[in-house]
């Protein structure tokens, strides 16, 4: 049986990707300078996730208005498990805090959030499993852009691809054509931080 609370990933001995959606505009320059620069704000919360089913489900297959463009970024795993071992989970978990007070005072102070949502099948659909997603405050923000990331790619064009072959009834060739996805080993300190299982 799947573990409901677990992350699963495309990583490698000294990666891990994870998924975010943009407007074109912020996108483009990203791909070319090989990391976020202007109009990206690094003053603002950003969301990154290792699900990229879930990312289609948010972005509606890139077709929402500013997430037209999905992007696949690389980053190191050092700089990975350094924003697990900041994080804070959004609600007070009781598998993480003693109480809502003492998750009150932890979340007041987190410069990194963790959320955990329901995974989404490849037509969308809420499954048991949870998905994780992390939001790293502006005081993070500029760790991962100037040294945690390793590369970015639009994944665009396959993102359409697998939307017409899901749209067209061919969801086994669309299922081949997914970024491999499997469980990523965590310490069990940042486990039990995050709430994981």
């Amino acid at each position: 049986m799947t573990s409901t609370r677990e992350i699963r990933a495309d990583f490698d001995r000294d990666s891990i990707t994870v998924y975010q959606a943009f407007s074109p505009e912020i996108a483009g320059p990203a791909v070319r300078h090989g990391t976020f620069v202007p109009p990206f704000s690094r003053g603002r919360m950003t969301w990154i996730k290792p699900s990229f089913l879930w990312l289609m489900a948010r972005s509606g297959w890139a077709r929402k208005p500013g997430q037209q463009s999905v992007l696949a970024v690389r980053i190191s795993r050092a700089g990975w498990e350094e924003a697990l071992g900041l994080a804070v989970p959004t609600a007070p978990d009781r598998r993480v805090f003693r109480g809502s007070d003492e998750w009150r005072r932890r979340f007041a102070d987190a410069v990194v959030h963790v959320q955990w949502d329901p995974e989404r099948s490849l037509r969308g659909q809420k499954l048991e499993a949870r998905s994780i997603q992390i939001g790293l405050s502006r005081h993070v923000v500029d760790r991962y852009v100037d040294d945690w990331i390793m590369e970015i790619e639009d994944r665009t064009p396959l993102v359409h691809k697998l939307h017409r072959l899901v749209q067209d009834g061919q969801a086994a060739k669309a299922r081949k054509l997914l970024p491999p996805e499997r469980p990523y080993p965590l310490p069990t300190e940042v486990a039990q931080r995050i709430g994981a299982d």
